[in-house]
């Protein structure tokens, strides 16, 4: 954790204005931010720019109902980071890479940034490999490439939901 400390000085929907002490600096820019709404939830907001010596101007990825001028905002001292690895295969996550699931935490030792640079054309694969479902009607009649892009067809009822969970 950073030590910049800061507080809310204005909110206007999902866009909240931080002041700190001029002496720690503001935090960089995409910088993720955390502050704790009276009910314990944490808010993540995002630097998205310096306004003035000692205001950051900040969105928040989640709601802003609760948050009220005054309160204490911490920076994290880097961006917001998604986990990667086997660890992310199969769950489902939310824009702070949060898992959503229900099935429990994973550890973003390591993540990566969501704003980061695409990779280079020579890093990418341009093998094609079968993605397993383990419905067999399906991995032997119709495989699916793993990487790609996939249709679903069929009618109301017939169980296109499933397969993508």
């Amino acid at each position: 954790m950073s030590a910049q400390i800061g507080k809310i000085t204005q909110i206007i929907g999902p866009v909240l204005d931080v002041s700190f002490n001029t002496e720690d600096g503001l935090p960089q820019i995409l910088d993720a931010l955390e502050v704790t709404k009276e009910d314990g939830t944490v808010v993540i907001l995002e630097c998205q720019q310096h306004i003035g010596e000692d205001t950051v101007r900040t969105i928040a990825m989640d709601a802003s109902d609760g948050l009220t001028r005054g309160m204490e905002v911490r920076s994290t001292g880097s961006p917001i980071l998604m986990p990667v690895g086997d660890q992310v295969n199969g769950r489902l996550f939310n824009v702070v890479g949060d898992p959503i699931d229900g099935i429990g935490a994973t550890d973003k030792t390591g993540g990566y940034a969501i704003h980061r640079e695409a990779p280079r054309f020579e890093d990418l694969s341009t093998s094609s490999e079968v993605l397993y479902t383990g419905i067999k009607v399906i991995d032997l009649i119709e495989p699916y490439s793993k990487g790609g892009k996939i249709g679903l067809f069929g009618g109301a009822g017939v169980g296109k939901t499933v397969l993508i969970q």
